[in-house]
């Protein structure tokens, strides 16, 4: 009991942070959730709730993922993401199989329609206002700065 009060303590703990990392994260939290509402917009009129369309676009049209890293970018619970991936495959937007590696696993894959709708979804998200301020080298070197701290690449 004392480890988990301790352990508890901790997490509420302020944590030190260079000023520049949070400026940078608070620029970016503010971007994206001013946004939110023409997300979730853009979903509605494609028939789709909010948590439907970012598991569709967590989707990599190219690659099956597990359902248990979806649950993760999703930041909800695995079961929760059995009942949004039943509706989509319902509609027949995704296909779900057991993993070739472990049966237990269950892999998810958009089809054809999904990504087509998937496209759609994107082709209405309108990127926010402020980014046309940037000239076209400022938005190559945000766009890099981006895969860098996504961990995509370093250049």
């Amino acid at each position: 009991m004392a480890v988990e009060a301790r352990q508890a303590k901790d997490e509420l703990a302020p944590r030190v942070i260079d000023p520049a990392l949070r400026e940078a994260w608070d620029h970016m939290f503010r971007i994206v959730m001013g946004e939110r509402d023409a997300f979730v917009g853009a979903a509605a009129k494609l028939r789709l709730t909010p948590s439907q369309a970012h598991l569709l676009l967590s989707l990599d049209p190219k690659e099956e993922r597990p359902m248990s890293a979806l649950a993760g970018a999703l930041a909800c619970d695995p079961s929760n993401v059995t009942g949004i991936v039943d509706r989509l495959e319902a509609r027949g937007l995704i296909r779900r199989r057991a993993s070739t590696e472990d049966r237990r696993v269950k892999r998810l894959a958009l089809t054809s329609r999904g990504e087509r709708l998937r496209a759609r979804l994107m082709d209405r998200m309108v990127p926010p206002a402020g980014l046309g301020n940037l000239s076209a080298t400022e938005l190559q070197r945000l766009c890099s700065m981006l895969r860098v701290a996504r961990g995509m690449s370093r250049a």
